[in-house]
């Protein structure tokens, strides 16, 4: 049941960027089982496919959403051939860490600043689309970590920190023109799944986030009125 004002999530089309993880896989299938149209979005074409065979009724694309010209093309591809977007869920994550500020290296820093730039990439090309949508919705995942940065973790939580502010200027952006659509951040402190349990079965996963709990708020963005939830930071636990 959706709450009042809610459009709910059934029938719409739902991009997952960065879908090939276990939180993306989690995330469409549970977006199929509510009803959307879910096209899974990654950069690894076996890794896709990967998606496709576990996520029945899934829509799947390859692209490196690194890359500003191939993102549009994505972008164009999909609005020529009819596709609606109404949801963009971004899931391009991963975590560097060093030995404190000297060992914040070039490499662990282009990583994150690329988690950032697919995040840009993406949300800056299906913006237009998100604003015509009845009912448009944009995510991403960043960490509790913004809230207390530590100097292991800098590069790692300067990129979701960076994020965070992008998705909130997307906000702004939404709350003066497409008054319909919210743009959210979820915040957690790990993410967990039952392959990560399987292979260590002595862990408590203490603090994580089970990707199933992150399933269901996406799959919650559509139940309740974009006024309620745009440029809101929701922490998952």
């Amino acid at each position: 049941m959706t709450a009042a004002g809610g459009p709910g999530v059934a029938g719409r089309h739902v991009l997952v960027t960065g879908a090939t993880s276990e939180s993306g896989v989690a995330v469409c299938a549970a977006l199929v089982a509510a009803g959307a149209h879910v096209v899974a979005v990654g950069s690894n074409a076996e890794r896709v496919a990967a998606v496709a065979a576990r996520v029945p009724g899934v829509a799947t694309e390859v692209c490196d959403l690194s890359d500003s010209a191939a993102v549009d093309a994505l972008a164009l591809r999909l609005l020529a051939a009819g596709t609606e977007v109404d949801g963009l869920i971004h899931l391009v994550g991963g975590w560097v860490g060093g030995a404190g500020i000297p060992g914040q290296s070039d490499e662990g820093w282009a990583a994150m600043e690329r988690s950032f730039r697919t995040l840009r990439n993406a949300l800056r090309s299906f913006y237009p689309a998100l604003v015509t949508s009845p009912a448009g919705r944009a995510a991403f995942v960043s960490s509790v970590s913004v809230d207390a940065p530590t100097a292991s973790g800098a590069d790692y939580t300067a990129a979701k920190a960076a994020s965070e502010s992008w998705l909130r200027s997307v906000a702004q952006g939404f709350a003066k023109s497409a008054p319909d659509a919210a743009a959210v951040i979820f915040a957690v402190r790990s993410l967990v799944d039952e392959r990560m349990r399987a292979a260590a079965p002595e862990k408590t996963f203490a603090g994580a986030t089970d990707v199933g709990t992150l399933a269901e708020a996406v799959v919650g963005l559509w139940n309740a009125p974009a006024g309620e939830l745009n440029g809101r930071r929701l922490v998952l636990e």
